[in-house]
């Protein structure tokens, strides 16, 4: 009888760095490749496990001393859009939405500068060149979808999301819009837009990254309902924000070997016949 083992990559620990959310804090991440005839399946797997994908790269944060940093999705069922919802898909609904393969383009880098000087100067990513970006569109092992937003009649761009198609749902790996337009609220159009995407596909979640408690930058995810957040080794849905707050104290976080023994992998196929 033949049997299947369980895909085992290495998982490694970054050094610790200052903590891009909550002031005084350190992050670390832990992370494994993503790369072989697998890689599809893997991220899968472990984007159900909170994992997120940067180009060839899976990782989690895995601080020493804080779980704060806690995966998000918006499960497609159970989504009602607000009444600022609503009026952010009107002021937007004459927008063309363009799903192209993940190639990069001048047009694309443009509107990524303009972005990141807006809103992200001083951020990890303001000094990333045009070769970077093209890294971190192009290289990817699966299945991934540049979807990009213009005016009707122009060419040029107001926004561009980098997602991933899952086995059950969408992940937008990185948006960025035009800083020209405050009032169309294009980050949270372009959220909305994927729902729908979601759901034209029989897809149930949109994946949105990271939710942080404590953190104005994530405040705005907090806002979607049907929100689930991936906690103590399973999905469930937010509650109040403030109940979370005790995912910063400094006995909520796992020893690594713990977290990579209680990781869930996908089997191998089994070859030969």
């Amino acid at each position: 009888m033949r049997h299947t083992l369980p895909i085992a990559p290495q998982f490694y620990v970054t050094a610790p760095q200052p903590c891009p959310y909550l002031e005084g804090r350190m992050e670390r991440k832990l992370f494994t490749a993503l790369q072989g005839d697998d890689a599809a399946r893997l991220n899968d797997s472990l984007s159900q496990q909170g994992f997120r994908r940067s180009q060839n790269v899976l990782y989690r944060p895995s601080c020493a001393d804080c779980a704060a940093c806690l995966s998000a999705r918006i499960d497609v069922s159970q989504f009602q859009p607000s009444k600022n919802h609503k009026r952010t898909s009107r002021r937007n609904r004459d927008l063309l939405r363009r799903a192209t393969s993940p190639w990069a383009t001048e047009a694309q880098y443009a509107l990524f500068r303009e972005y990141l000087e807006a809103r992200h100067a001083d951020g990890g990513m303001a000094d990333m060149d045009v070769f970077e970006f093209a890294a971190m569109i192009e290289e990817t092992p699966i299945r991934s979808r540049v979807i990009e937003y213009s005016d009707p009649g122009q060419e040029a761009l107001i926004g561009v999301s980098l997602t991933d198609v899952l086995e059950d749902g969408l992940s937008m790996v990185y948006s960025f819009y035009t800083p020209d337009r405050p009032q169309a609220s294009l980050g949270t159009y372009m959220i909305l837009d994927h729902i729908d995407i979601a759901r034209e596909a029989g897809l149930p979640y949109v994946y949105l990254g990271y939710w942080v408690p404590g953190s104005p930058k994530m405040g705005y995810k907090a806002r979607f309902s049907g929100l689930e957040v991936y906690r103590n080794g399973e999905w469930s849905p937010m509650t109040d924000p403030e109940a979370y707050e005790d995912e910063m104290h400094p006995l909520s976080a796992d020893p690594i070997a713990e977290q990579v023994a209680n990781l869930h992998l996908p089997d191998r196929r089994a070859s030969g016949g």
